[in-house]
């Protein structure tokens, strides 16, 4: 589960003290930073909030063959399939956000993701070492039916799906609403670079959260964001890539050609109200890219920032309440 440091114990009881928290999920770690009076329960927090992301693990992985999304994929057309409270609203969130985007965000991609060599089995490509040719789906937005009211989904035609663009950010939703059950105001919380905070510092600066270059086989750090009560997701193609025949291809598939993204831009990092919006909509404006992608968030007034790789180098737009905050 991980441990905890403790980094203040001199402090009068006035004064808030500062906890760390953090332990592994989802094949990388959560974090969780807060102030709170002395003397809080730590291990009870920090075994409340690994259940939290546990149960998100546990219900949405593609590499628990016992998750429930696992069981969902494998379940037969046209069937009714009972699933957990969590899974069907992460669901819902999808197919709505799908259509909103016209369906660069997609969840039905997961034996395309397979085909390239980023699902569980992490093979390679193909045998032979060519890239696959594109592949033909049928949508989530088609194929799957979600009764929030009785808590079951049903698939219309055979689908595989992925929630690796949303998962994670609800994820750290999760982590947010445990520290809001312990009557915690002043917090950090994420996974991996999926961030969400609470309030401020005690001295009223905003939480700072690291913007990642997003270079190749490196990990630097670009800018500083200052969050309050606000969450941010990035979604990149320098994390995760594979290479065929001496072409590198990211992890982030475009429904639209049935392959991997191949559209100029390395990064999107997207500000939300909750940290399950911002890790779907950073996913759905990568795939948009930097002239649609650009668009879309102008119209929904959404605060955004596109990294496009320009020749050897880096250029950003960033979209503030839908407006431009400086030239494309």
């Amino acid at each position: 589960m991980g441990g905890i440091v403790k980094t203040s114990s001199e402090l009068s009881p006035e004064q808030p003290e500062r906890y760390s928290l953090n332990g592994e999920t989802m094949g990388t770690r959560y974090t969780a930073l807060f102030y709170g009076p002395p003397g809080l329960d730590r291990a009870a927090i920090h075994a409340s909030l690994f259940a939290a992301v546990d149960q998100v693990d546990r219900q949405m992985s593609n590499w628990n063959p016992d998750s429930d999304l696992c069981r969902l994929n494998a379940a037969p057309a046209h069937a009714w399939l009972a699933v957990p409270a969590e899974l069907a609203q992460v669901l819902a969130t999808g197919l709505r956000i799908s259509l909103q985007s016209d369906g660069a965000f997609e969840m039905g991609v997961g034996d395309l993701v397979a085909r390239w060599g980023f699902g569980p089995a992490q093979r390679q490509p193909t045998t032979t070492g060519m890239a696959p040719p594109p592949a033909v789906f049928t949508p989530a937005t088609t194929a799957l039916e979600v009764d929030l009211g009785r808590l079951r989904v049903r698939k219309h035609a055979p689908l595989a799906l992925d929630l690796c663009g949303i998962a994670k950010g609800y994820g750290v939703d999760k982590l947010a609403h445990c520290l809001d059950g312990w009557g915690i105001d002043r917090y950090l919380v994420g996974i991996d670079g999926e961030m969400r905070a609470r309030g401020t510092k005690p001295d009223g600066a905003p939480w700072a959260v690291a913007l990642e270059k997003p270079t190749y086989g490196t990990r630097e750090v670009a800018g500083v964001m200052e969050l309050e009560d606000m969450a941010i997701a990035t979604s990149g193609d320098y994390r995760h890539w594979v290479d065929v025949d001496g072409t590198r291809y990211g992890h982030t598939m475009d429904p639209a050609q049935g392959r991997p993204l191949s559209n100029g831009l390395a990064a999107v990092t997207v500000l939300s109200s909750t940290c399950m919006l911002a890790d779907a909509w950073a996913t759905a404006l990568m795939v948009l890219g930097p002239v649609e992608g650009v668009a879309l968030a102008r119209q929904r007034g959404m605060d955004a920032l596109f990294v496009l790789r320009d020749g050897d180098g880096l250029r950003e737009t960033l979209i503030l309440a839908g407006e431009l905050a400086q030239p494309a």
